[in-house]
Formats: C-alpha cells, structure tokens, sequence
C-alpha cells in the first residue's frame, strides 16, 4: 500500500501557510519585524521579503494543481469516489491511455511526466538558493557599511566615537537583518518544495502502479 497521506494536500499547505503567516504576525506584533526591515538601509531585506512572497505563491498554485492530479487518480483508482474523473488534459489520462503500450515504454513515458512536473518546482528551488545567496550579500554590505567610518578617520577625536559607533552599529544591524532574512526565508521554502518533491514521488508511485493495473486489467480482457 501507497502512503496517501498526500490525498489532500492543497489542505496541507495551506495549513503550513497558515502557521508561516501567524509566525510572521507574532513577528510583527512584537515590533521585530518593522525593526529588520527600517535598520536595513541596503533595502535587501525588502527584496528578500517581495522574492519569497512571490515564490510562497508559486508553491501554493503547484500544490493546488499537484492536487488535482491526485484527485484525477483517486477517481481512476476508484471510480465510486466523488472525485472529478480524469480528464483529457491531466497526466492520469496520459497514463491510462499508454496502459496498452510495452512496459519499458510506459516506464519512460512516466519518467517524463515525472521530469515534467519536477522541472516545474525547479523555480522554487532556485529562489531558495537566491536568498540564501542574498542575505550573504546582505552581510558583506553590511559590513563594508560598518567599516567606511573607520576608515574616515583622520584624528582621534573623542566627540566623534559616539558618532562612529552609531555608523558601525548601523552597518551590523544590516549584516545580522540580511542575513536572518535570507537564513529564515530560505529554509521555509526549502521545506515547503521538500512538501511538493514528497508529494509529486508519491504521485508518480502511484500512476505507475496505476499503468500497472490497467495493463494487466486489459490483458486478461484479451
């Protein structure tokens, strides 16, 4: 037996976003959300937010169509099921309609459908790795930031290190705001195309033991 804990999964995420966006609202609400974002003079932090947002948006309307193949598959499993039958355009038909062909050409034909709807998660994956990348960005900018006082320095004047610390401290802040930003960020979406990957290798098992069936349910009709 398959594991279908997957069945419902368009459900699933949005509980998972659900939780991201009340660890956001606890973020804000207790100020440290506004923090990162006004210490952050590179503007990176805003970047990192606006790549995510989109990227979370991209995730959810996988979801929901890796979630209409799924429902797509329950029919075909069962069609005493309330789901929506399979249809003309979905990857379940595909299936259904090469259950005649050779099993080593149907083997292909789903490591296509596989490679096809993996090749559509590869944005997701490629933002993940972009804010990582940006919030390093964030942390060298930050400390170039932090040093340019140090280095307009002319004379020791003890009226002007109050000033210079307050300039360092600035640069800091961006280097630890990016760089939380892009850690923080990153990983949530690593873990949410992890919930996709999952989801889609299941989905694959599933329409290959699908084929399986129907090639084996028309041969013993021959």
């Amino acid at each position: 037996m398959l594991d279908k804990s997957d069945d419902h999964l368009f459900l699933s995420a949005l509980i998972v976003l659900g939780l991201i966006c009340f660890g956001f609202f606890v973020l804000a609400n207790t100020g440290l959300l506004q923090l990162a974002l006004t210490s952050d003079r590179s503007m990176i932090s805003w970047l990192i937010l606006a790549l995510y947002g989109a990227a979370t948006l991209h995730w959810l309307l996988r979801a929901r169509a890796l979630d209409q193949e799924y429902a797509r598959c329950r029919a075909a499993e069962d069609p005493k099921l309330n789901d929506p039958a399979p249809s003309s355009n979905g990857f379940v038909s595909i299936i259904l309609e090469a259950s005649s062909i050779a099993p080593a050409e149907r083997q292909r034909l789903l490591e296509t459908v596989s490679d096809e709807l993996g090749n559509k998660h590869a944005a997701g994956h490629f933002i993940a790795d972009l804010l990582l990348k940006l919030g390093l960005t964030g942390t060298v900018i930050g400390f170039i930031l932090m040093l340019l006082p140090i280095g307009e320095i002319e004379q020791f004047d003890p009226s002007l290190m109050q000033q210079l610390l307050s300039a360092m401290s600035g640069g800091m802040a961006v280097a630890l705001y990016t760089t939380l930003a892009g850690l923080v960020t990153s990983t949530l979406l690593k873990m949410q195309y992890y919930l996709l990957d999952s989801a889609l290798t299941n989905l694959v098992n599933r329409l290959s033991l699908l084929g399986q069936r129907q090639h084996d349910t028309g041969n013993t009709a021959l």
